[in-house]
């Protein structure tokens, strides 16, 4: 059946997934999983753990995944993390669909979760496909705003050719951008994640995406700044 999507909020069951009852269980099974990898443990064998521990359900395994990393990684992630001082007359790089469904996610009332390494993540899960909802417009408008605050100088959105309708927001981006005089530019490539390891470090990586966040020399958390 076609996507007929018009919001990015929450999953039917997230009411109860996370209702405030339900936190202080999570967080519990969080810092576990988090001390389990301290210990050298890989990902999957100790989520694996941790959720059977707890009786989590897929969707909660998912969300603990999301905020948990080492200490190694979070000091790591930490010290590659752009302040607001160093942001005026930045050139930006910005991990498209990371940081916009983040944002429509928080728009739309979704859940959000904010990780042991500062980043914050969303429950959206695209599946190699985008589709534009009613918080897209509002997300990009939210999204210029934020860089005009900081002063951002220069912004590349970088969008995966292979997810569908990608072609269709690079077009809403730059028609957005040149209305709203905008130094803006959107790249469609094949592998975006490999240009965004490698950017200079000149230029700071807009995104919550885990391994970007552990390669690339400069990151700035984007879409926490915009719910902020």
């Amino acid at each position: 059946m076609p996507d007929a999507r018009r919001h990015r909020g929450a999953h039917p069951e997230d009411a109860r997934l996370f209702a405030l009852e339900a936190v202080p269980t999570l967080r519990r099974a969080t810092a576990d999983l988090c001390w389990l990898l301290d210990q050298g443990y890989s990902v999957r064998p100790a989520l694996r753990l941790v959720g059977d521990r707890f009786a989590l359900t897929d969707r909660q395994r998912i969300a603990i995944r999301r905020c948990s990393c080492s200490e190694s990684q979070r000091v790591d992630r930490m010290e590659r993390a752009v302040g607001a001082a160093e942001l005026a007359g930045t050139t930006i790089w910005i991990d498209g669909f990371n940081v916009l469904t983040t944002v429509e996610a928080a728009l739309a009332g979704g859940v959000l979760l904010l990780g042991r390494d500062g980043a914050l993540r969303d429950m959206a899960s695209m599946h190699g496909s985008y589709r534009r909802v009613a918080e897209t417009e509002p997300a990009i408008a939210a999204i210029a705003g934020t860089l005009r605050a900081f002063g951002v100088g220069a912004c590349c959105w970088w969008l995966d050719a292979p997810v569908s309708n990608s072609g269709r927001l690079a077009s809403m981006l730059r028609t957005y951008a040149s209305e709203q005089t905008l130094d803006w530019s959107v790249e469609v490539v094949a592998d975006p994640d490999a240009r965004l390891r490698n950017a200079s470090a000149e230029v700071a990586v807009a995104t919550a995406d885990s391994g970007l966040m552990d390669a690339a020399s400069r990151t700035w958390q984007l879409a926490r700044e915009v719910v902020a």
